[in-house]
């Protein structure tokens, strides 16, 4: 997926600051083409604040009177939605909008409106577009900044294409061995007789507690580096209180 052949399109943004904050959503993810059908106050100072890093997008945003100007050339164009529709369009989220958009936009130009602050896109303007995206909110409240939309919509973007250098699980780039069965197993025996050294745990009745350390300990799951650490504290206790 080619993000440069990916814009971004703001229709009548009311607000100048929420323009800045589009741009620096676009910038976080990698996107840069932005372009504003007929903003209602643009440039402006607060747009400017507001991008913080991201004026470059700024600076090369392009400003049209009409919103077919700002698509003319697109072959694929999504259309931000919030409210249903009388005739249903084709509708995703944006996790699977992005796997849409993924393959299209390798050699083909693709918009992705969002419309006024206060109302969204018209009808006619909605009916322009191949695709409709909704992002799923709580009912409770369900109004999300432009700013907001446009990250979370450029994140899923973004995962995308960050798939391959992204650690396929939390402990994919770990900078220690896991530890094996046989050396968690003399690690419980240690523990076990520390603790009975130090006389938290009475050997004649001992109920749970060895249980419940096994099941805290397979929880996290130890790397050999910290058993070691462990093993060493143990270690250390036994000597203090002269039981080595």
């Amino acid at each position: 997926m080619n993000l440069d052949n990916i814009r971004i399109v703001l229709v009548n943004t009311n607000t100048p600051g929420n323009i800045g904050g589009v741009a620096r959503a676009m910038k976080n993810m990698g996107l840069r083409r932005l372009y504003l059908v007929e903003p209602r106050q643009y440039p402006h100072e607060e747009a400017t604040w507001r991008a913080a890093s991201a004026g470059d997008v700024l600076d090369g945003a392009v400003v049209t009177e009409t919103l077919d100007e700002a698509i003319a050339d697109c072959q694929f164009v999504v259309g931000t939605s919030a409210r249903g529709r009388r005739i249903p369009w084709p509708l995703l989220d944006p996790r699977k909008c992005a796997e849409r958009i993924d393959g299209i936009a390798d050699d083909q130009q693709v918009a992705i409106l969002f419309g006024r602050e206060d109302r969204g896109l018209k009808n006619e303007e909605l009916q322009a577009c191949n695709l409709h995206l909704n992002i799923p909110t709580s009912e409770d409240y369900s109004s999300l900044n432009l700013a907001m939309a446009v990250q979370v919509v450029c994140y899923e973007l973004r995962m995308l294409l960050a798939a391959d250098s992204v650690p396929a699980t939390e402990d994919a780039e770990w900078d220690a061995p896991f530890t094996t069965r046989e050396q968690m197993e003399l690690f419980y025996e240690h523990l076990e007789q520390t603790l009975i050294d130090v006389e938290f745990l009475n050997p004649t009745a001992p109920r749970q507690l060895m249980a419940r350390l096994r099941r805290l300990y397979s929880r996290v799951r130890l790397d050999e580096m910290e058993l070691n650490i462990l093993r060493g504290i143990l270690t250390e206790t036994q000597k203090r209180i002269g039981k080595r």
